[in-house]
């Protein structure tokens, strides 16, 4: 007998008991069946259910297996994905089952493709068999992944595919027993895509890279790396992220570099943790086998953290800080680690172990404040020509801000105590005597204001003249009777002209009886934003300026220089897509400009970007003129068609006639995917350069193919912007 049968015509099924009633929307212009057993739907037939929706021709639906059997012009949408075939077999309540010829659609991650068939183990996952899967638009896409299976796991956000090949133009261009790469944003285990490039150092380089996401907060990257000339390097780089802590490891080694016969590597560690409220501990240490690691391997690949091994000087830093409202501590480790060039050798720096040092501040409602800052440091230096011991500053100063609308006065007194204690001198004439020296200061300005257009826009100028005076009198300090630990001359700029000391560091306090006078106009939006700073200033002595860092101090006799160059200074954003920096010193004696910064970045668009640079550095020796420095700068993102784009960086040494670190080349933009060719030259040492190329095709919503030259690209072109940018990850703000 079989039952009871239903029927329905209107397009709205009777209730149905059990399964089919609690969970199941059903429509259908035709039900007919037995409500205890099965229900056969025919003609625009839906079923809805969770996140599962059918649609069908024909549906035969087991009530007791929960099972749907369509047939027809069969459509699937799970979560988002869209999959439709001739025929469907699936279990409701786990999502199991397979499709018939399916062809498929990823939402989330705009990709689509087709198979033989799929199989769904879960609602959450599914298998394709023979399938393709591509990003692109359209029946006859650019590029596809030709698999045999492909695994789509959005539970995990991972697909996998096995016996995959890629093709691009219809032409197979790679191919691999086994793939895997992110449905979603997020970040998720697996290979990454091969690393291929070359060198002038190290010929052919291949990196097959492993990336670990241990969690959402800590990650992992393994790479081989495999050096034609060289042979086979192992690296990792992991990160980690907790509420109190952060850190960068990373660790390289190339076991018995075939070219030299030594093993070579290179370690590397970053690490911040807040031990408590205002106490924190900061670790950057850093080392490498060898002097010629920097310039052996200026491009081994690097995952998140910092770049590889172009540094020359290597920290070995420890800090424990403690920072409150009335106080602050250091206790300090330092050391370095030196990778010479016989052909520019670097003076090793003096190590600091320990560094110790304490501040006090205090501010009173009436316009007094007082500055406390101490340290004590021993300073240690393998060069035994050197001096070596330890110092001990104390720098207490009082200060009075007496400000009105419209004008301010600042006077200041302080004292630079220092003493010393040498156990290692370079000349027997050295005593290192103890030093106290008092400084008085005076700044002043006066603030006028008006409205303003500035290009087009209501402005608010200012218009502020400046007066500086400071005196130190004068104690002789060179060479002969002190060391020079720290210090050196600070450079002259319009910063420097407001400071009280020409020397940084603590073992030359400069002698001074000078007056600062400038002339700073400002135009602020109505907010108080600076749009624009324009300014003049020069420094003019009273007396001789006789401390210097050789031997000996001037004395008494010279002449006075009555006054410095003229700095001008200009910065800000003429419009918003334009800023011009511009630093200027013209020496009144030679009458001309002896310094020259010159930069201008305008970015009309998204991905249009031109940044010119020139700078000129000429100092003046006796009766002639010296150029030091002298560069042009030029870089930019520029597109030359619908779907070209140009990118590149000149940076032309005028003086030496030759390159500095420079970079050329061309990217294209297609609907589903990138590509780009980027040579990159690199001054490794005196007179050496290395040069490598970029080529990389970015298959959208796949993976990339060849050498990634993204970091290179941020790193010399200032406002770069990746055709398709991506997201940061959790860790960071750059994402591996």
């Amino acid at each position: 007998m079989l039952g009871t049968a239903v029927h329905a015509q209107d397009g709205n099924a009777p209730a149905l008991p059990g399964k089919l009633n609690d969970s199941m929307k059903i429509k259908s212009e035709s039900m007919t069946g037995r409500p205890d057993r099965e229900v056969i739907l025919e003609k625009n037939v839906e079923i809805i259910r969770d996140k599962t929706e059918i649609e069908a021709d024909y549906v035969r639906y087991d009530i007791v297996e929960d099972q749907v059997n369509a047939a027809g012009d069969v459509r699937i949408n799970r979560a988002g994905d869209r999959f439709s075939g001739s025929a469907l077999r699936l279990k409701m309540d786990t999502g199991e089952g397979y499709m018939q010829s399916p062809v498929y659609q990823l939402l989330r991650k705009n990709a689509h493709g087709s198979a033989a068939r799929i199989n769904f183990e879960s609602e959450e996952s599914a298998t394709a068999i023979k399938g393709i899967y591509t990003t692109c638009e359209g029946p006859d896409p650019d590029w596809y992944l030709r698999t045999g299976t492909l695994t789509l796991d959005n539970d995990r956000g991972i697909g996998s595919a096995s016996n995959a090949v890629l093709f691009f133009k219809g032409v197979p261009i790679a191919g691999t027993p086994y793939v895997s790469f992110p449905l979603t944003e997020t970040r998720t285990s697996g290979f990454l895509a091969p690393v291929i490039g070359t060198s002038t150092t190290g010929g052919l380089e291949i990196t097959t890279p492993y990336y670990w996401d241990i969690a959402p907060n800590r990650d992992l990257i393994l790479y081989p790396h495999y050096i034609s000339r060289r042979g086979l390097m192992l690296g990792g780089d992991a990160r980690y992220l907790g509420e109190d802590y952060s850190g960068n490891v990373r660790a390289e080694v190339l076991n018995n570099d075939t070219i030299n016969g030594n093993n070579r590597y290179s370690a590397y560690l970053l690490h911040k943790q807040i031990l408590a409220p205002d106490l924190r501990l900061l670790t950057d240490l850093s080392m490498a086998s060898d002097n010629d690691y920097a310039k052996d391997f200026p491009f081994t690949q690097v995952w998140g953290g910092r770049p590889a091994f172009s540094r020359r000087l290597l920290p070995r830093d420890v800090q424990l800080q403690y920072d409150s409202a009335e106080w602050n501590g250091m206790l300090r480790m330092i050391d370095y680690q030196i990778l010479q060039d016989p052909n520019a050798i670097i003076r090793v720096p003096y190590g600091r172990l320990p560094q110790v040092s304490f501040n006090q501040f205090a501010y009173s409602d009436n316009g007094f404040s007082w500055n406390l800052n101490s340290e004590f440091s021993r300073f240690t230096n393998p060069t035994l020509t050197l001096a070596q011991g330890d110092r001990l500053m104390v720098n207490p100063r009082l200060s009075y801000s007496y400000n009105r609308p419209g004008y301010f006065l600042r006077p200041s007194l302080s004292v630079h105590g220092t003493m010393y204690s040498l156990d290692r001198l370079p000349n027997a004439e050295m005593t290192a005597p103890s030093r106290v020296l008092p400084t008085v200061s005076l700044d002043s300005g006066l603030i006028f204001e008006r409205d303003v257009h500035f290009f087009g826009q209501t402005a608010i100028q200012s218009l502020e003249p400046r007066l500086f005076y400071t005196y130190t009198p004068y104690q002789q300090q060179d060479a002969t009777l002190y060391p020079n630990f720290d210090s050196a001359e600070s450079d002259f700029n319009y910063a420097q002209v407001f400071r009280e000391n020409r020397f940084v560091g603590n073992d030359r306090i400069g002698d001074a009886n000078k007056l600062t006078s400038a002339l700073i106009t400002r135009f602020l939006q109505p907010n108080g934003v600076e749009r624009l700073r324009l300014a003049v200033a020069q420094r003019f002595s009273f007396e001789n300026q006789r401390v210097v860092l050789g031997v000996p101090d001037i004395g008494p006799s010279g002449t006075v220089n009555t006054r410095s160059d003229l700095l001008f200074l200009s910065t800000g954003h003429i419009t918003e897509q334009l800023r011009v920096d511009v630093n200027l010193q013209y020496s009144q004696t030679l009458k001309e400009f002896n310094r020259v910064n010159f930069g201008t970045y305008w970015q009309p668009e998204p991905m249009k970007v031109l940044n010119v640079q020139y700078r000129r550095d000429i100092r003046d020796t006796t009766a002639t003129s010296t150029t030091n420095f002298e560069l042009f700068d030029i870089s930019g993102q520029w597109p030359l068609s619908a779907r070209w784009y140009g990118v590149g960086r000149i940076n032309y040494l005028i003086k030496e006639k030759t390159l500095g670190q420079s970079l050329a080349g061309f990217e294209y933009k297609a609907d589903c995917w990138n590509f780009r060719f980027i040579g990159q030259r690199v001054p490794t040492a005196e007179g050496l350069a290395n040069t490598t190329f970029f080529i990389q095709f970015d298959f959208n919503g796949l993976s990339s193919l060849g050498s990634n030259p993204m970091r290179a690209l941020r790193l010399n072109v200032p406002g770069y912007q990746s055709l398709n940018q991506q997201p940061a990850t959790e860790l960071d703000n750059t994402a591996y």
